[in-house]
């Protein structure tokens, strides 16, 4: 069953937008902080909390997603059935771009190549979001 929050379009765009206006702040004074390497530190903490915000935030809302909201919308519509195939995609995306991000900041400093990631990281995001709310949410009242 999935939450009151999820149902209702103008509730999931909020969560949406939350989560996306967070990452693109972390993301921009990442960047910022990328121009000055004697800045190590802040760099480490800055891409530690864009990782958990990607892991506790986006990655988290898209498990829920699947593990209801999407299967709800499915029953009431199954002509949903491909949106809903690509909109699960578009999550599988996500996660491999954080597993990557990760296992390379394991590895080295941060990198052009990390920041990169986190800007696809919200290119992708803005997509889905736009596909999830035009085609799962008829127009609704209230």
């Amino acid at each position: 069953m999935t939450g009151p929050s999820l149902r209702k379009k103008h509730s999931h765009h909020a969560i949406h937008d939350g989560i996306f206006t967070e990452a693109r702040e972390l993301t921009n004074v990442l960047k910022e902080l990328f121009k000055d390497h004697k800045k190590q530190q802040q760099q480490k903490e800055v891409c530690d909390a864009l990782l958990e915000h990607w892991e506790t935030r986006t990655l988290a809302h898209a498990q829920s997603e699947e593990e209801g909201f999407f299967e709800e919308k499915l029953a009431e519509n199954p002509d949903l059935l491909e949106t809903i195939i690509q909109l699960k995609r578009d999550h599988e995306i996500l996660e491999l771009i954080v597993k990557q991000i990760k296992h390379r900041w394991e590895t080295s400093e941060l990198t052009e190549e990390i920041v990169r990631c986190f800007d696809a990281l919200l290119v992708v995001f803005e997509i889905h979001n736009m596909e999830e709310e035009s085609k799962l949410f008829v127009e609704q009242k209230g």
